[in-house]
């Protein structure tokens, strides 16, 4: 989502109790210790304009297509815009989403070939289908091209799905 909107994210999936974390502190927020009913989200800092999300999405989101898709919305909703880049490295199945004031403006998935929903956005008219990494370039930033020359500003924030967990335990999440 944009960087400076980036605030709705913790309304829109739920989210609590968020303690400001580095960049490097909330990288591994999917190997952090979390109960079921309190799973550990990373917003990183803001990065070439952008704020990311990571961690344990399938268990604040859920596995249904449709909760993703409305997950996208929402955060549109609040954001202004979401974006969403799935890639299955083992798989070869990728999938990315944009969405702008609630709705879904773009969705492609692919195995072999594209599938999308929407009209094609500008940079597609000119270059053709992309693969998910070449749609996360384009359209914000790619986590696998961020390095010494991306731009970061502020702090990232390390929230959980449950309220009342507090700052102790998200702190004690961080040290571990």
């Amino acid at each position: 989502m944009p960087g400076e909107t980036y605030e709705g994210a913790f309304e829109a999936l739920g989210l609590h109790d968020r303690f400001p974390v580095t960049l490097d502190e909330g990288a591994d927020v999917e190997d952090l210790p979390f109960r079921e009913d309190a799973v550990p989200v990373f917003v990183t800092p803001e990065l070439d304009g952008w704020r990311l999300l990571f961690g344990n999405l399938p268990d604040v989101v859920g596995l249904d297509w449709d909760a993703w898709m409305a997950a996208v919305e929402r955060l549109s909703a609040l954001c202004g815009e979401a974006q969403m880049f799935y890639e299955d490295g083992a798989g070869g199945t990728g999938l990315w989403v944009v969405a702008h004031a609630g709705r879904i403006r773009r969705r492609c998935a692919a195995q072999n070939d594209a599938d999308c929903v929407g009209g094609p956005l500008p940079w597609e008219e000119h270059g053709g289908a992309t693969t998910v990494a070449q749609a996360c370039g384009r359209l914000s930033i790619n986590p696998g091209d961020i390095g010494a020359s991306t731009r970061m500003r502020g702090h990232g924030w390390l929230a959980l799905s449950r309220p009342g967990i507090g700052h102790e335990n998200l702190n004690a999440l961080v040290r571990l």
